[in-house]
């Protein structure tokens, strides 16, 4: 039955039908002699089939050849039809979703180190309602270093591009490894995401953000809660430079994590302690704490238990008095984070329900603004650095998120093109036809590590150098000193306005001394409490 399996199953099936055809025809020809030209000519048709898909099968540079032997060269014939002919019968540049084309085309080619730039002009209505662009100034500085682009945080210097949360299971262990290993050798960090440390984060020594989500997988007791013993005798690697707390994630804000059953294999299930043939759901809450203030006594717990390495946590916005809870915490406490990751809800995810990916959660640059002015309005700013995750794959993208109060961005899906991802929606199947996230060892042998290492880099690398590139551009000597005045966009009728008037800016310390002059704040502020989530009646 397995071989039977694996004749009718379509990647092998690419390759044995053409074989068993060459062999129906050699048949052929010495059975009916009189036939012996033609079944030649069969022959040799399938002969090149098959070297063909033999050849596909043994390269290392695509993974769609490896898994999808001479049927996938159909996908790079019609990516290679000319611009003219495309764009009436074809996907257009702009077409495509969550990604238009040009949005992976510049991964792969950075990725690649091949060209990347474009002929002829925009192919953007530079007129529409929600057009975007950044303020060039008639004295561009020189580019800085793409190197020298880092922010400190807690005791750790971390590049302005970095990978964001993806568990081992929702990828591949040859995807883990080519993220850690492109990581190393860019000087970037590689976040694990909630699904623990698995083998392969280790192989490359990449430096890694711990994510430690609501299921605590590395430091889950027994009873399935945290483990402070198990935490801090992981925390103790050296390869792990700072802790992440999942609150939530912007794809599935206050649903938690979801691994499906279908691609939870045994190596999963004991690195996460975790059954098998049923979905891991990490719950939406956590069991550690259950307050503002209790969110903060874990910040403090992490950090005396690794050893005072940086600990922060990642959110999505949700109920505005809810973040303002956990920054009056931080006043009680005298405890703050040394860092704060705010996910977009149009951030990416391996499964969830469409109700949660559509319509739950506040969107990146609202959900920055606000966190970002809400920690100037209480003081708190200078002490914690933020980090922004959210469809984030071009210089601009991390041009205007820095802009608008981001340290550093965090990139998941951008990083994922890089290793080869066509953007083909299977992830939750485990079918990816490119092994990035198939738990199927067949599948994830295209995927060739360090091939897609270097691509991994070579996308960091050059991302960065277009943002240096953005940055000169704009007359500013570092991406840190933009601001909302280098931005303006067009708002339907209201016509162009400059992003330091379409995001409120709060004046430092205002929450405090005067916050009935916070405008929108001042309503969520007066129901915030430290000592709980839930609001306080308005007054």
């Amino acid at each position: 039955m397995r071989l039977l399996r694996l004749v009718f199953e379509t990647r092998f099936a690419l390759l044995t039908w053409p074989m068993i055809g060459l062999v129906a025809a050699l048949l052929g020809a010495v059975l009916l002699p009189g036939l012996h030209q033609t079944m030649a000519l069969i022959a040799f048709a399938l002969g090149l089939i098959v070297a063909l898909g033999l050849y596909d099968v043994t390269q290392t540079r695509h993974a769609i050849l490896r898994n999808y032997p001479v049927a996938a060269h159909l996908r790079f014939v019609l990516e290679g039809i000319r611009p003219e002919m495309r764009q009436y019968f074809f996907e257009g540049d702009k077409d495509g979703a969550p990604y238009p084309r040009d949005k992976r085309a510049i991964v792969y080619q950075r990725a690649k180190k091949e060209l990347d730039k474009r002929p002829f002009g925009t192919q953007l209505d530079v007129y529409q309602e929600e057009y975007e662009w950044l303020h060039h100034s008639l004295a561009p500085r020189p580019p800085v270093d793409p190197g020298a682009m880092r922010v400190q945080v807690g005791g750790y210097s971390c590049s302005l591009l970095n990978i964001s949360a993806m568990s081992y299971g929702a990828l591949s262990p040859n995807a883990v490894r080519a993220l850690n290993k492109g990581a190393k050798a860019g000087g970037f960090f590689h976040d694990t995401g909630e699904g623990g440390i698995s083998p392969y984060h280790r192989e490359s020594g990449g430096d890694l953000v711990w994510e430690l989500g609501s299921g605590y997988f590395g430091a889950r007791g027994a009873d399935g809660g945290f483990d402070p013993a198990l935490f801090a005798a992981t925390a103790a690697d050296p390869q792990i430079r700072m802790i992440e707390i999942k609150l939530s994630q912007g794809a599935k804000p206050g649903h938690g994590g979801v691994l499906p059953a279908a691609k939870i294999t045994a190596e999963i299930a004991a690195i996460r302690g975790i059954p098998m043939g049923v979905d891991c759901v990490s719950p939406a809450a956590h069991a550690a704490f259950s307050t503002p203030v209790g969110l903060m006594e874990f910040v403090a717990q992490l950090r005396g238990l690794s050893g005072g390495k940086p600990v922060g946590f990642k959110l999505c916005i949700g109920h505005p008095w809810e973040f303002l809870a956990i920054c009056k915490a931080m006043l009680t406490t005298g405890i703050t984070p040394d860092f704060i990751v705010i996910d977009g809800k149009e951030g990416g995810t391996g499964a969830a329900p469409l109700e949660f990916m559509d319509h739950v959660g506040m969107p990146l640059r609202d959900g920055l603004t606000f966190a970002h002015n809400a920690l100037i309005g209480v003081g708190l700013r200078d002490r914690i650095r933020i980090g922004a995750s959210g469809k984030i794959t071009s210089a601009f993208d991390m041009a205007r998120v820095l802009a608008l109060g981001a340290d550093w961005c965090n990139a998941a899906r951008g990083f994922m093109f890089a290793l080869g991802c066509i953007q083909a929606q299977s992830c939750h199947t485990g079918l990816c036809p490119t092994g990035v996230t198939s738990p199927d060892p067949a599948r994830q042998r295209a995927l060739v590590v360090p091939d897609k290492a270097e691509r991994v880099a070579n996308f960091h690398r050059n991302t960065l150098h277009a943002l240096a590139e953005l940055t000169a551009a704009a007359g500013v000597n570092s991406p840190a000193e933009l601001g909302p005045q280098h931005f303006q966009r067009r708002v339907g009728s209201a016509g162009a306005i400059p992003f330091s008037e379409l995001y409120e800016r709060l004046a430092p310390g205002v929450l405090l001394s005067d916050p009935g002059q916070s405008g929108r704040f001042r309503a969520p502020w007066a129901m915030a409490q430290a000592d709980s989530f839930a609001p306080l009646l308005p007054v």
